[in-house]
Order: structure tokens, then sequence, then C-alpha cells
């Protein structure tokens, strides 16, 4: 099943339609895209036995992020053991844990403004919570999965390496710096979920191209870790972390320009494409924030996820 925001709408996507959830529902589900997380299981239920043959549209050029509003945002940094190489650093024994704040949640397609010269491109398989979960173990942590969807983690690495202590949160806030998309597509829809090709294309050049098997931390794992820790509540959003390729790890250093466009593709999901430019009035915090240090380095702290 595919859970889709069209025009900030809760929807399904079948057979290249979109069935507004709301509608054909009798307003039982929706119409807020978020919503489907609050009653998971009977949403589920629902869908088994629906009538989707009425209430369609053929058209799908306003998809929004499949989780818009969650109520926590977490993201892992290192979770590959390449990126870990690639960053100079060990790879961690615990996840990383971080935040991205909710206010940078944007959909699948659409212009992002660059907030400075230094603004890093990061795919990521993002997996949302259906069930509220506390103190899940990893064998039943699926369970609590609502689906999965393609996310990018962009980051600000001046903003994120200011100081002695990282901003990490920060510099991966700026508005749109947290897209998903296209929709979200449920656990049993994957032959093995464990095992997924992540991939970032920059322009026409490969950028990013690796597997979700090679996370040092799995879905299960993170999910089973954090709900020991918090209580993981239904529409949560996991960033499960990047693999290497990323511009900072790269000699020279690589970032967004003007004018780049991002397609971030995960097997079995879909693709996002973002177009980058350079607004007119440059954000004069992170432009304040640059001018105090030098350019960041992997020596000085852990800089990336």
């Amino acid at each position: 099943m595919r859970i889709a925001n069209l025009s900030n709408r809760l929807a399904l996507i079948t057979d290249g339609r979109a069935v507004d959830v709301h509608e054909a529902s009798g307003g039982r589900f929706g119409p807020s895209p978020q919503s489907a997380y609050d009653d998971w299981e009977a949403f589920v239920d629902w869908t088994r036995g629906a009538d989707l043959s009425s209430s369609s549209s053929t058209d799908l050029d306003a998809l929004g992020s499949p989780a818009p509003t969650p109520r926590q945002v977490f993201a892992i940094g290192l979770n590959y053991v390449n990126h870990a190489k690639e960053s100079g650093l060990p790879v961690p024994s615990v996840p990383m844990v971080f935040t991205k704040f909710p206010s940078s949640i944007t959909g699948p397609t659409g212009t992002i403004n660059l907030s400075g010269d230094s603004v890093d491109w990061e795919v990521e398989l993002v997996a949302v919570i259906g069930i509220e979960a506390r103190n899940v173990s990893e064998a039943d942590a699926w369970k609590y999965v609502a689906g999965l969807t393609v996310g990018q983690d962009l980051s600000d690495r001046r903003v994120q390496l200011e100081g002695k202590s990282p901003q990490f949160s920060l510099g991966k806030s700026f508005e749109k710096y947290a897209p998903m998309g296209p929709w979200l597509v449920t656990v049993d829809e994957f032959e093995n979920p464990d095992d997924l090709r992540v991939s970032c294309l920059k322009g026409e050049e490969s950028v990013q191209d690796s597997r979700t098997s090679d996370l040092v931390f799995s879905v299960p794992q993170l999910v089973s870790y954090l709900s020991k820790i918090v209580t993981l509540f239904p529409g949560d959003v996991i960033f499960t972390g990047t693999p290497e390729g990323v511009g900072l790890g790269r000699s020279p250093q690589i970032y967004l320009q003007d004018g780049d466009v991002l397609t971030t593709t995960i097997e079995g999901i879909g693709s996002m494409t973002h177009q980058f430019t350079r607004p007119a009035e440059p954000n004069n915090a992170a432009r304040n924030i640059g001018s105090r240090f030098e350019e960041p380095t992997t020596n000085v702290v852990p800089a990336t996820s």
C-alpha cells in the first residue's frame, strides 16, 4: 500500500491513481495526511476492504510529505560503515541520535533555497511509526512501523559545525531541509525491507549508491533502541542515516550550488527531485555564522549523519 499527501489531503495511490481517503471512507479517515497514523490499525483494516474505484484522480503533481507534522523527528548519525570511514571517525557502538525540527519538512519535489555555500546532500531511508512504541524488542520492531519513505537530510555544514560543540539539529533544519516522499510504502510491500538500494544523483552524476543492508543499526534496532528511552508516537519519523559519498567527505569538498538538481531514489519506494537556488536575499543568519570560523573539517567533530 502506498499512502500519500496530495494537496494536503490523505490519499492512497493505486494503479497510478490517487484515491481521496476522506471521501472514499465517508469521512471516517482524513482529510489530514498525518491522521492516517492516529488510528493506524483501523485504517489498514479499512483499506483491505474499501471500494477505491471512486474519488480518484490521475493528477499526482501536488504530492507533499507523507508524514508532514510528526510530533518527533529522530535522525541517526554515522550509520553506514563506509560513511564513518569517509568522516574519519570510528563506527558508533550505539546509535548517534539528533533531530531535524519538524518545520524543515517538505515534499518530494520543488525548489529549495540554499542557506549558504556549504549545503550538503544525504540520501536516507526514513521509517514512520504506526503504533505507539515503548520498550519494544528488536524482534517485534517492524510491527510498529507504518512504512518507509525516501528522505534527504540536507545539511548546512557551516552551521552544523559552529563552535566547540556541533549544532547538528540547527544545521539540518533550515526551511525545506527535510524532504520526504513521494509516498509512504507499507512494510508488507517489500520482499526484504532490510535490504534496499539507496542512491542520489547530483545532476547526472551519481554521488551516493549503497544498500540499507549496510546500515550499522537496522530499522528494527533503531526502533527498539529509541523506544527503550522515549515513547515513539504514531506518525513519528526516523531518518536512518546516510551512506558514503557526501560532499564534505570529498577532496576537495563539494557542496550544492545555485541551479543544482538532486534526484534521490530508494528501491521499492520511488524518487524525489529538488532544484536548489540561491535567494536574492541570502540567509543572513547562516552567512554571519559562516563568517566566524574556518571551513569545516572532519578532524574536529563528527561531521555528517
